[in-house]
């Protein structure tokens, strides 16, 4: 008679446990998305970008300080400029939609894995991911590549789920509908990598495993008309109002971007390899043990669609992409994180506590290295500046280091007292405490990456009828800050392609400025010190109103 007592209580029980850490990282995940300023370029740009469409009431033709900008699509502009519509214009509402959708990438796992391989392996995945660092820092800073995962690991998974044989015809046609549709958000978040990543990843998939039968139940004509219908009218209504739109982002945004070192940001082939070790900690280790596990252990003589391997093709596939692309940032590896998760998440729930025990020990001297090595952070300093601002975040570094220690012998602990789910939640728990005390800690130092100081001390001056010139620069966070645009003065960058559109925006050249600035009666402008003093040596009236080790702002006197 106890047992079903038991029965009856220990499941309520054990769903307020569950609701109680979904709470406890709900708050640690959006706890600090307004406090930490923005940091240029990226959280800049993308905070602006839907600034502007707001105000223009464009919502068609991106633009960054009122000129054409093609690089990316528009969804994450509409999020964070529906969010700037209902809430305001804040810095955690321009971080929202990244935030967001890191979020629901936990649950999405969650979701997937119970479904996929089981209620355990399922909240391992879920717990996993929230813990790694890049995924949790990632979750955090207002790039695209978050929703661009979203929304590619919410296509996998339909794709996955549509592929299960023992599941009715009906629900395996949704299930791929599902998929067809995310993947035409993943293309609106970030171009036809939504749908060639996928593709590309299942075409593999389907040699190596010699199975063509998927492509019959992949509803290709429907599912493509579905992407169409999602992704069409917004590529229709750019192109018929900017006929330049189709070179730009489909063949330099795509082609050259990915072939070439045109952007800058070309990095040898190794360079994702401290990004992975890093960006998984702490369960790097525990990723190759389950990489080399699922191989070996996921060959099937029948002709049964295979999860585990496309998990590990799709994980792969996605490292080798971008290792061999000609432009690389860290963020490229995101897509891989969740499908890593999934897989992580199956074996730890087969392995014994011991096993992980040893796969999680050897992390233990790194923590320790960043206890000892976070008090000597200004000696990376090259001015005193920065040696008083390293100094500042030289503790959030200590605390976010002591928290992550913490959190590795508590699960220690916890593994040797066989509780394996104790374990991994206190470890996930601590490292994604620790990556957001280390971020939150980032305000100490932003004073060279940010621009709200320069806004809070010259908003007096600024005026929207005052003009306002960036000469030979372009802040990127300033104008979000100030809510207003500049005339670029001998700048051009990722601009360039808009300025070309749009050359009436832009002045080319100091001596064509100060023949506007002479002839102004008010005007504002900012520029690199030097500039300033070479201007100042051409006796053009200005008057300091703001001035920091790499900035002047003056006006008009």
């Amino acid at each position: 008679m106890e047992a079903p007592l038991k029965t009856r209580t220990g499941a309520p029980a054990a769903r307020r446990w569950l609701l109680l850490l979904l709470l406890a990282v709900a708050v640690i995940w959006f706890g600090n998305i307004e406090y930490r300023k923005l940091i240029k370029p990226d959280e800049g740009r993308y905070a602006e970008i839907p600034r502007e469409m707001v105000a223009s009431g464009d919502w068609v033709t991106p633009r960054l300080n009122n000129l054409k900008y093609f690089e990316k699509p528009p969804l994450q502009y509409w999020a964070t400029a529906t969010a700037y519509t209902v809430f305001g214009e804040h810095q955690w509402t321009s971080r929202l939609w990244v935030s967001l959708t890191g979020f629901m990438g936990l649950l999405l796992v969650w979701f997937a894995g119970t479904r996929l391989f089981g209620r355990e392996a399922g909240r391992y995945a879920a717990v996993l991911l929230g813990g790694s660092w890049l995924y949790a820092f990632m979750s955090h800073l207002n790039t695209l590549d978050m929703g661009v995962t979203f929304f590619l690991t919410l296509g996998i998974v339909g794709l996955l789920l549509g592929q299960q044989a023992q599941v009715h015809a009906r629900a395996r046609r949704n299930w791929i509908w599902l998929a067809w549709a995310a993947l035409g958000l993943a293309v609106l978040s970030k171009g036809l990598m939504g749908l060639v990543l996928p593709g590309a990843a299942l075409v593999i998939y389907s040699l190596l495993q010699r199975d063509i039968v998927l492509w019959k139940r992949m509803h290709l004509i429907t599912g493509l008309l579905l992407c169409l219908l999602i992704t069409a009218p917004w590529f229709y209504l750019v192109m018929k109002a900017n006929p330049e739109f189709f070179q730009r982002f489909f063949i330099y945004e795509h082609y050259t971007r990915f072939t070439t070192k045109d952007l800058g940001r070309y990095q040898p082939w190794y360079y994702f390899v401290p990004v992975l070790l890093a960006g998984m900690l702490p369960w790097t280790i525990l990723m190759f043990d389950t990489m080399l596990r699922t191989w070996k252990g996921s060959a099937r003589t029948d002709k049964a669609f295979n999860p585990e391997r496309f998990l590990l093709v799709w994980a792969v596939f996605i490292y080798c992409f971008f290792t061999i692309s000609g432009s690389k940032l860290p963020s490229y590896l995101l897509p891989m994180f969740p499908a890593l998760a999934l897989l992580m998440g199956k074996q730890l729930a087969e392995m014994r506590e011991q096993k992980l025990f040893w796969l999680i020990a050897p992390i233990v001297p790194l923590a320790v290295l960043g206890v000892a090595l976070a008090p000597y952070t200004a000696r990376l300093a090259d001015t005193p500046l920065q040696v008083q601002m390293y100094g500042e975040y030289s503790t959030w570094l200590l605390v976010s280091a002591l928290v992550w220690l913490s959190g590795l012998v508590a699960a220690l602990v916890f593994l040797r007292r066989r509780n394996k789910l104790v374990a991994v939640v206190l470890l996930s728990l601590g490292s994604l405490l620790a990556a957001q005390i280390s971020a939150a800690g980032y305000n100490t130092i932003a004073k060279e990456r940010s621009a709200y100081l320069i806004a809070d001390a010259i908003r007096a001056y600024d005026k929207p009828e005052v003009p306002f010139y960036s000469v030979d620069m372009y802040e990127q966070t300033l104008p979000f800050y100030l809510k207003r645009t500049f005339t670029l003065v001998q700048y051009q960058d990722e601009m360039s392609f808009g300025i070309v559109q749009e050359p009436q925006r832009w002045i080319p050249d100091i001596p064509g400025f100060t023949k506007v600035w002479q002839a102004q009666a008010e005007a504002l402008a900012i520029m690199p010190v030097p500039n300033y003093k070479q201007l100042k040596q051409q006796d053009l009236p200005m008057k300091i109103i703001y001035q920091d080790s790499q900035y002047v702002v003056v006006s008009k006197p």
